[in-house]
């Protein structure tokens, strides 16, 4: 039930997205691409968790927010110290969203092919 939740969400999120435009400065389109990949690596995350029986609501928000202020955080350091710290939180971010979805992938071949 929680992944049709998910999913649902995910596809509402993208239809709103698709119906208004948002139009980002360059200036802050650096903290909008770390959040993004932090959405993204949370909700995989929750997906693995929920099919392997471990999925858990306080534990998914309070993972979303604290993967998101950090990657924040690193980005607006970086600013500051003109070093692109954000690529560390990007790094990151697209090797768990791979582990994720490896895991996934797996599980539901090895539904298929038995």
């Amino acid at each position: 039930m929680t992944v049709i939740i998910i999913v649902i969400g995910i596809i509402v999120g993208v239809l709103i997205g698709n119906q208004i435009p948002f139009i980002f400065s360059g200036g802050v389109s650096v903290y909008v691409s770390v959040a993004i990949m932090a959405v993204i690596d949370s909700l995989f995350g929750a997906l693995r968790a929920n099919y392997q029986g471990k999925f858990n609501m306080v534990i998914f928000s309070s993972g979303l927010i604290a993967n998101t202020l950090l990657a924040a955080l690193l980005a607006y350091a970086g600013d500051k110290l003109g070093i692109p710290l954000y690529y560390a939180a990007l790094f990151v971010f697209g090797t768990r969203i791979f582990r994720n979805m490896s895991v996934l992938r797996r599980r539901l071949l090895s539904k298929w092919i038995r």
